[in-house]
């Protein structure tokens, strides 16, 4: 997979494109069905799977004060996608100029100009161009013109509820990731540097792998969690807490990641980990005395480990949902 940052001749370097667009915030269940309709289509006619999308959010640039935490890092959100079999992924930057584009615009000289696209592929309430005025009719409007199929993705929905980055953002910032993980096909994680933390853990018997929390990225709500660990090619069962430690810290206000691995030994500082939540355990407290939370620990621990069975990783959990 491919990660480009402009569009300009594209239609010179790869034939016969099928684009999908939108914006694809956690990769969920609605856009792997998108995503899977673009390679399949794809594969048809010999061609090549393109995601267009953009760096940043266009609300971060037109609405920062009502852009939402994210659910992916880019990185992350580009990793998925090369998972789900797409050739190229354009992460195309946005500002105010490119806001000003009309939805004609965009199809002429985008679409059909730069990159001469024979397919797209949208879902059901896509909206693009100047003011979001363009639409699915929009597009539908110009097909002929410019010589591209158009494909509409019709709402995705478990247990009844329709499937959207809002609506699995709410679940986890509400704690129930396991939720969330049904909606976005995956296990909701975290990746980040080890770090020092204050090595309070290890002199209670259960020492912490430590992440600064990126404020950009959704963090699930304070709380114990049973999670699952990758370490390199390795995964640990884990437990973790989101918060700000308050049986030990009465003023903290910044909201911490540290994680016990169980039968884990070894030094983990500097290294990359990623973070799958599984289940909520139970709410962030403050306890009395260290031997209170001491005995909590080992109950979550105990609790957790029936997360053990059937481990997977993230690119399973992908297969199984798409």
């Amino acid at each position: 997979m491919i990660v480009k940052h402009s569009f300009q001749g594209l239609k010179n370097k790869y034939k016969n494109i099928v684009v999908g667009l939108g914006n694809f915030d956690g990769v969920h269940v609605g856009h792997q069905k998108l995503t899977k309709k673009v390679v399949s289509e794809a594969r048809k006619i010999a061609g090549t799977a393109v995601i267009f999308t953009f760096n940043p959010h266009p609300l971060s640039v037109l609405d920062p004060q009502n852009d939402p935490p994210k659910l992916l890092t880019q990185q992350s959100k580009e990793e998925l996608m090369g998972r789900l079999g797409i050739d190229v992924v354009l992460s195309i930057p946005f500002d105010i100029e490119f806001a000003k584009i009309t939805p004609k615009e965009f199809i002429e000289k985008v679409l059909y100009q730069e990159m001469a696209v024979r397919e797209v592929v949208v879902g059901y309430n896509f909206s693009f161009g100047s003011r979001g005025e363009g639409n699915v009719e929009t597009l539908r409007q110009y097909a002929s013109r410019y010589n591209y199929t158009l494909h509409v993705i019709p709402p995705v929905t478990i247990n009844k509820r329709v499937v959207s980055s809002t609506v699995i953002r709410k679940m986890i910032m509400d704690g129930d990731v396991e939720t969330a993980g049904r909606f976005l096909g995956y296990a909701p994680f975290i990746k980040g540097i080890v770090v020092t933390g204050d090595k309070r853990g290890s002199t209670i018997g259960f020492p912490t792998a430590n992440i600064d929390l990126d404020d950009k990225i959704l963090t699930p709500a304070n709380g114990v969690y049973s999670v699952h660990v990758d370490v390199g090619d390795d995964i640990y069962l884990g437990v973790a807490n989101i918060g700000t430690k308050p049986t030990f810290n009465n003023n903290e206000v910044k909201r911490n990641l540290e994680v016990h691995l169980l039968d884990f030994n070894g030094d983990l500082y500097g290294q990359q980990i990623t973070v799958k939540f599984l289940r909520r355990l139970r709410r962030e407290q403050k306890f009395n005395s260290v031997n209170e939370l001491v005995a909590q620990i080992q109950r979550d621990i105990q609790m957790s480990l029936s997360d053990w069975k059937g481990v997977r990783n993230s690119s399973k959990l992908l297969e199984e949902y798409c």
